[in-house]
């Protein structure tokens, strides 16, 4: 018979009744769904697009998702906490209620906050199943579809692209340095399970053709594993027996916790879903006069027993039940071991002796309890460990890395002191960076940010040579050096710094220690070193995605955003200013007669043409301003807020500012003049296109008469008319 915690979830047979509970309870579940279906419809119907323009129903969908999203979550955390299998139904349903949620906040900033969109959809790829983490993608793109589609498709096609490339180096990126990771956590598990050996050697659990039974593992780990074996072994048989000769519905252990006031079960065979995993109270019910006599209790009734502990609410209805206490040779009662019926069939006397019998094979097998607590603390220990690392994997920006860093540093060892550093190439030269830290020192929280050269301190030379340092104790060293001289760290009686390593780059170091001597043993040295290792990846990853969406949004050449991402602000700020009644202006640039300095001084003198008038453009205009490079020498401005007298006024400062700037160059100075076009909306045209068309139009005005000058629409329209 199959343990109860693998059984697949039973319907209910057709003799019993769907209560209302039942009822209530499958409605609850189509929650998630009609949350995710209702936001949809309303975002496709243009709905959540400025907060000014919500209405009651938009606030009533808004709601309902956020209670769906909330039941999603609490269902997915209570069946980790019980160790059940989440179903891809539940993935879906928290992973499509977190993305309807992120799409309703993209919509109402006007799609400023898109990223998160990106950073949620590489996490819910990475810690959910293959098959969720696809249909979720695909969710992602509908979505993003009805808030860009059909004006905007340049939009939609770069985001597309951009949530599946991310999603899939994340994945990939994740999967790959977590199976490193259980790698050398299973290489710092196999020291401790040395330490068991001789306590399963003194309980007799295994024979000496054990051995033989399982090649490929190592002698010092085939007695534990043989012990949890036939623990494991012992207790299922011996349920499965009580089960098949008792013809119960139910037979399950349950034990007393540490101060006898509580029971929780250790193994079960059964039928039922509403087995009780969690502890309950051991004074109540039928278990509660068991304990309290030592003796065994038979009951029976045709209405359906009281006092049944063992079942969660809305249970089955138990008729006939057999309970007798798992007593050790003292007369101490360890727990108690239960069979039941759901129909009227009472236990016999003789079904009473065959579970005591039962309970003393139970009794043998839990006897190794002590075994099983080591194992116990183990996993708890690597549990924390793999928190640790599941923390880091789920920092995106390097700020958050760094804090879960030291979180996790100080969550598998006690420190006292604990550092990152991170060192980059300047000027050819070495420069190491404290970036954060934690404990107290002489100099508190004022180390964070200092730079130092590269010297002879610990830090720069694990480094230099890839290798955690010091080799020898802190004690016998003449003086620690940890960063540079000047910053002195005092108090640590042990020390160990961790290179942060990303493939074959370096990119800085984890400094742990601690004021008591020998602090780390093995097993510590071994997960902080797993730690920087995560950490390096961590802050390889987060310099990736800024270079990626750098390299996405922006020119190469020039620094300043590309057409596509230009073409994309300037749809965002037409649309802030048809809303809210504000003025925009573009200016298009254009260098001057740049065909003859390229054919002149050559192209590389182009290219730095080009680069010092994107500074000049970056330094003038405003923060608020929108900066591209347009196409070849051409150059892009888009204004918020800004009206064509406010547009002209900049314009001509930076004509001004290109005018004066010279160029070195091999053939001596070169300078450059710069023709400008500007137009408004709305006072020019109210669609991007023609404020576009109309701002060239302006520009081609200029060099068509002389050059060097910027020009609106208004002076465009004035000469025309004259």
């Amino acid at each position: 018979m199959t343990p109860v915690s693998s059984l697949p979830r039973f319907k209910a047979p057709r003799s019993m009744s769907f209560t209302p509970a039942k009822w209530a309870q499958s409605l609850v579940r189509l929650v998630p769904a009609v949350s995710v279906l209702m936001t949809f419809a309303f975002l496709a119907r243009g709905r959540f697009r400025s907060f000014e323009g919500l209405e009651w129903a938009d606030a009533a969908v808004f709601g309902l998702l956020l209670l769906a999203t909330t039941l999603s979550t609490i269902r997915r955390v209570r069946r980790s906490m019980l160790h059940v299998a989440v179903s891809l139904r539940d993935e879906l349903e928290l992973g499509a209620t977190g993305l309807a949620v992120a799409f309703v906040a993209v919509a109402l900033s006007s799609e400023l906050l898109f990223p998160v969109v990106y950073l949620l959809m590489a996490f819910l790829v990475s810690f959910l199943s293959r098959t969720a983490g696809v249909t979720l993608l695909g969710t992602a793109v509908l979505f993003d579809a009805v808030l860009t589609l059909p004006d905007r498709w340049g939009t939609f096609l770069a985001r597309v692209t951009f949530i599946g490339l991310f999603a899939v180096l994340y994945h990939v990126v994740l999967s790959a340095r977590l199976a490193v990771s259980r790698t050398a956590e299973d290489e710092a598990v196999k020291l401790r399970l040395k330490e068991v050996e001789e306590r399963a050697r003194t309980f007799r659990l295994v024979s000496s053709g054990t051995h033989d039974s399982m090649p490929g593992v190592k002698d010092h780990e085939k007695w534990l594993l043989a012990a949890v074996k036939e623990i494991e072994g012992a207790t299922g048989s011996a349920l499965e027996v009580a089960e098949v000769a008792l013809k119960a519905h139910s037979v399950g252990a349950f034990l007393l916790t540490s101060d006898d006031r509580s029971l929780k079960l250790h193994d079960c065979r059964s039928a039922s879903e509403h087995v009780q995993r969690e502890r309950f109270a051991a004074g109540e019910g039928i278990f509660g006069a068991l304990l309290k006599r030592s003796v065994p209790v038979r009951m029976n009734g045709q209405a359906g027993l009281k006092g049944v502990t063992h079942y969660e609410s809305g249970g089955p209805t138990v008729r006939a039940v057999v309970a007798v206490p798992i007593l050790e040779g003292t007369g101490l009662v360890r727990g108690v071991l239960v069979a039941d019926r759901l129909e009227n069939h009472p236990f016999t006397e003789e079904d009473e002796k065959l579970l005591s019998t039962i309970a003393g094979e139970v009794l043998r097998a839990i006897e190794v309890e002590r075994v099983m607590g080591y194992i116990r603390r183990s996993r708890d220990e690597k549990d924390r460990f793999f928190r640790a690392i599941e923390e880091l994997n789920r920092a995106s920006s390097p700020e958050q890395v760094f804090l879960a860093v030291l979180e996790s540093a100080r969550q598998v060892a006690q420190l006292d002191f604990c550092a990152v550093t991170l060192v980059a190439e300047q000027n050819g030269a070495r420069q190491h960076r404290i970036v954060r830290m934690s404990g107290v020192t002489s100099a508190g929280r004022a180390l964070e940010g200092q730079t130092f050269p590269d010297n002879n301190g610990l830090v720069a030379n694990v480094v230099r040579y890839g290798a955690p340092l010091p080799g020898r104790d802190v004690g016998a060293m003449d003086r620690q050096i940890i960063f540079d001289d000047d910053t002195q760290i005092r108090g640590l009686q042990s020390l160990k710094i961790f290179p942060l390593v990303a493939g074959n780059r370096i990119l800085g170091t984890l400094v742990s220690g601690s004021r008591r001597k020998a602090a780390f043993d093995d097993d510590e040295l071994r997960m902080l070193e797993v730690i920087a290792i995560q950490a390096a990846q961590a802050v390889l990853r987060a310099q990736l995605y800024e270079q990626m969406e750098r390299m996405a949004t922006t020119d190469g050449l020039t620094g300043l955003l590309n057409h596509r991402t230009f073409q994309s602000r300037f749809d965002d700020a037409m649309a802030t200013a048809k809303r809210y009644g504000r003025k925009v202006s573009v200016v298009l640039t254009d260098v001057d007669h740049f065909k003859s300095v390229n054919d002149t001084y050559g192209h590389p003198t182009g290219d730095q043409v080009l680069k010092g008038v994107a500074r000049i453009l970056r330094e003038t205009a405003r923060d608020t301003d929108v900066v591209a490079r347009y196409g070849g020498e051409e150059f892009c401005i888009v204004m918020p807020e800004t009206d064509m007298k406010g547009a002209h006024a900049i314009a001509e400062r930076i004509r001004d500012r290109v005018l004066k700037e010279v160029f070195q160059t091999e053939q001596g100075p070169l300078k450059i003049t710069m023709s400008l076009g500007v137009a408004t909306f709305p006072d020019h045209g109210e669609a991007k296109q023609t404020l576009i068309d109309l701002a060239d139009q302006c520009l081609y005005f200029a060099k068509r008469h002389g050059r060097n000058q910027s020009v609106t629409v208004a002076q465009l329209q004035a000469q025309k008319a004259s």
